[in-house]
């Protein structure tokens, strides 16, 4: 196991609750991890720690076998081999491209660092802007330059904080696809901490949710997607987050309260009542063989990049549809949408997984989030 995070607490002086508690977690050489949660979850402050930033509390992480952090003590950041990616590019205003891109390396020759520089600028879509400064460059093109600095340390781990948070959406899903493939046909260990379920899809590998400072769940990401343990895990992993239905138990399947029968064989009958989930993306504008209706009226419909979000009232409550494409709703207006049974999760009544749709069912051409 390359990097080894154990049982890893980390209490801030003068706070309640600690930051990050009891999170263990590993990957080997070359694997992508993917920290996924809300703002405030621990996110930042794991990824702090891993890289020395943060001292620990309680736990350890291992780099290599190597006890890099723990209470006893912490090895310094520059003694790790860390290339880190912050929200903020943090690039010296100072310093021409070419000087930032070459900060980590100085320790080179000359000519080597100026070709190591050249190398990741043309890697990272910016071949021939060493000279300019960064207020010359879009805020998608100064991102760029501070991965190219961090892949140009050739640092065996990768730590990157929502870097794409700060762009627009065009920017974003320009980078997305970009980074997928640095990572792929690199060599470093990634951990690439986000609050976007489409990212750690998109970047694959392994998926840690976070909430509160504490690890609900890990393991490969598109387990932890289909197979969200609880309903925490569901929303965090989710977006918009998974629509709720309160339900029970009934012969023949599971009863929506308020609505539908839904013919459901769970894999034991449990006490109390359920509740089901339902992802925006499982519903649809368009009737399908076995579907059922969900009638309601329109309390807002917004347009995000390729897709249509559209929060409707129904006599279940407020739910949110995901239809691909761009579409035109009014306030008010009458609409009904459809899903089949067979895309819903039925949780027990704490919260934990009890059946999970046995593959992703996507809506109207949704993205299945």
């Amino acid at each position: 196991m390359f990097l080894a995070v154990s049982q890893l607490d980390v209490h801030y002086a003068g706070r309640p609750q600690p930051a990050v508690r009891s999170v263990s977690f590993g990957l080997h050489a070359g694997d992508i991890g993917v920290l996924i949660g809300p703002s405030g979850c621990g996110k930042t402050t794991l990824l702090r720690a891993v890289a020395g930033l943060e001292r620990v509390t309680g736990g350890e992480i291992r780099l290599s076998g190597k006890v890099v952090s723990s209470a006893a003590g912490t090895l310094p950041p520059e003694e790790r081999r860390i290339g880190m990616v912050f929200q903020d590019y943090a690039l010296f205003p100072h310093l021409d491209i070419g000087q930032n891109v070459g900060f980590g390396i100085h320790t080179l020759p000359k000519a080597e660092r100026a070709v190591r520089v050249a190398e990741m600028l043309e890697l990272v879509g910016l071949g021939g802007a060493e000279r300019r400064y960064p207020h010359e460059l879009s805020g998608g093109q100064q991102q760029r330059v501070a991965l190219a600095r961090a892949l140009a340390k050739q640092a065996p781990l990768m730590l990157l904080d929502e870097p794409l948070v700060n762009l627009d959406y065009k920017l974003r899903e320009e980078l997305r696809d970009e980074l997928t493939a640095l990572f792929a046909a690199g060599d470093s260990t990634v951990i690439y901490a986000t609050t976007e379920p489409g990212e750690a899809l998109l970047l694959g590998g392994y998926t840690a949710v976070l909430d509160a400072g504490e690890l609900l769940q890990y393991g490969p990401t598109s387990e932890v997607f289909h197979t969200p343990a609880s309903i925490r895990v569901a929303r965090a992993f989710s977006d918009p987050p998974m629509n709720l239905l309160a339900a029970r138990a009934a012969a023949g399947g599971v009863q929506l309260t308020r609505g539908p029968l839904l013919p459901l064989a769970l894999p034991s009958v449990p006490a109390g009542d359920l509740t089901v989930g339902m992802r925006a993306s499982a519903l649809r504008a368009k009737e399908q063989s076995g579907d059922v209706a969900l009638a309601g009226k329109v309390e807002l419909a917004e347009i995000s990049g390729t897709d249509t979000f559209v929060h409707f009232d129904t006599a279940l409550g407020e739910l949110v549809a995901q239809l691909t494409g761009v579409h035109h709703f009014g306030l008010g207006q009458a609409v009904t949408f459809y899903f089949n049974p067979a895309a819903v999760y039925v949780f027990d009544a704490q919260g934990m997984l009890l059946l999970a749709p046995p593959r992703r069912h996507a809506g109207a051409g949704g993205k299945g989030l």
